[in-house]
Order: structure tokens, then C-alpha cells, then sequence
């Protein structure tokens, strides 16, 4: 992949190294924000925005996996970095797999939060349908669809139609410029010859209520794992959203005992 510049950063905290990878359609901000400051309390908390995500500009070419995982390692040299934890949310749990599995003597850790090794039929026709609206421009529509594939049913339905169509129009003109290319990613990624061979500890927290990632496709990445732990959190693919405070002390709990 042809990258015109080294993908945008973003730094907070002192302590141990913590990397972070986020998820399709996302950014570190949008899908960390809200946990950024409580992580950073005890790590050196380190991300990078994909392409055609936050500041990072739109690739020209098809994203691999194995460029994003390098360019975070990359960030996390240029902050004096030499081992650190990786935190993988959605789509960046591949990543951060790819990131374990070509740099083993340099992570301590991995928290793999709504994740997947691979996409099965139902998440691959979501991403499927998400990238299609995207690349129509119907970025209305499709954020009434981000609610639907996003949101819990508890949540979603806490709320009034009227409600989810005022918040689609926040959204709309919000959607990165790389959500396309990102999902066709997620569509294409697969890192289940990695998992057997991640011998650091892991914790995979299971989003129970998710309608996007099914919380049996999120077992199956932990059954993979050996000896990978498992959370239950009982919120749909937007913890950061729905239940930030609880997914914050899981991660800060595990990463307290391993990072």
C-alpha cells in the first residue's frame, strides 16, 4: 500500500507502552475519546488513525493489515516505546493480532474488545450494505443503518424515532473519508492462523448485545487463543457509547495485572 505520509498519532499519558487499534468507519478519537484520559492515567497510550480516518489522508491503494499493524509499531518507536500492550476495538483487533504475531518480543499484553479473527456471512453482509451506502452517498440512510447495526436493542430502543433520525443527521456529515476502503477490509481480513501461536496474556471482552459482531463469533476468536480470558460486557458494538465507564475498568483491571 502507497502511503503519502506516516499516519496521523495520537499520544497521552506516562507509563508503560499501550497501543491502541480502532475499528472501520472510526478513528482513535471516536472510538477511544471517551476512555482516552482513564487509560492514559497509568500507560503512554499511543494510536494512529487508519487512512481516510481522523487527519491521516486517503490511501490510493487497498489497505493490508499488515500495513496498519506496522504503522502503529512505527508511532510507538517514534515515542521511545521498546515493549507495550496492544488494545484492538472491532476491526483493530486483527490489527493488533498482526502486531503480535510480527513483533512477539515486544507486546505484553492484548485486549480484543467487539473483535473477530474473520467475518462471518452476517457481519460480512452488514459491512457489505455499510459500504455500499457509503459509497452511494446515501450517508443519511447509512446513519440510521449505524444505529441499527451499532446500537444494543435496549439502547436503541430507549430511544424515540425521532430521536435516531436526529442523531443519524449528526452522523451523516461526520463519516470518514476511508470507511469505504476500511470495510472493505473487514471484509477481506482473516488472522485466524495467528491466534494459536499469541503465547502473551489476553483478555477478549465480549460484547453480548452486539448485533454487528456476534458475541459468538467474539467466543470463537477467544477459543482460538490459548488461554485467553474472557469479559462479558452487555452492550451492542459501541462499548465507548453505551457502557464506557465498565469497559474501561476491564481494560484497566487486566492491563494492571499485564501490562
Amino acid at each position: 500500500m502507497t502511503t503519502p505520509t506516516a499516519f496521523a498519532r495520537t499520544v497521552r499519558g506516562t507509563g508503560p507502552g499501550l497501543l491502541l487499534a480502532h475499528g472501520a468507519g472510526g478513528g482513535i478519537e471516536a472510538n477511544y475519546g471517551p476512555i482516552l484520559e482513564g487509560l492514559a492515567a497509568r500507560h503512554t497510550v499511543v494510536g494512529v488513525d487508519y487512512p481516510g480516518a481522523g487527519a491521516t489522508p486517503k490511501a490510493q491503494d487497498p489497505l493490508d493489515v499488515d500495513e496498519l499493524a506496522d504503522q502503529l509499531v512505527a508511532a510507538a518507536d517514534a515515542e521511545g516505546l521498546d515493549t507495550f500492550a496492544v488494545s484492538g476495538y472491532s476491526l483493530g483487533g486483527p490489527v493488533a493480532i498482526r502486531v503480535a504475531a510480527r513483533h512477539p518480543e515486544r507486546v505484553s499484553s492484548l485486549v480484543l474488545s467487539a473483535s473477530f479473527a474473520h467475518t462471518d456471512t452476517r457481519a460480512t453482509l452488514a459491512a457489505s450494505i455499510w459500504q455500499q451506502l457509503f459509497e452511494s452517498g446515501q450517508h443519511s440512510v447509512l446513519a440510521r443503518y449505524l444505529n441499527l447495526i451499532g446500537l444494543s436493542e435496549a439502547t436503541l430502543n430507549f430511544l424515540t424515532p425521532a430521536q435516531v433520525d436526529a442523531t443519524a443527521e449528526q452522523i451523516a456529515p461526520t463519516l470518514p473519508s476511508g470507511t469505504g476502503d476500511q470495510l472493505d477490509l473487514v471484509r477481506r481480513v482473516d488472522v485466524r492462523g495467528d491466534l494459536a501461536g499469541i503465547a502473551v496474556p489476553t483478555l477478549v471482552i465480549v460484547t453480548t448485545a452486539d448485533p454487528l459482531i456476534s458475541p459468538a463469533l467474539q467466543r470463537q476468536l477467544a477459543a482460538a487463543i490459548p488461554n485467553a480470558e474472557i469479559a462479558e460486557l452487555p452492550t451492542g458494538h459501541l462499548p465507548f457509547i453505551e457502557r464506557h465507564e465498565e469497559w474501561l475498568k476491564l481494560m484497566s483491571d487486566f492491563l494492571a495485572r499485564n501490562a
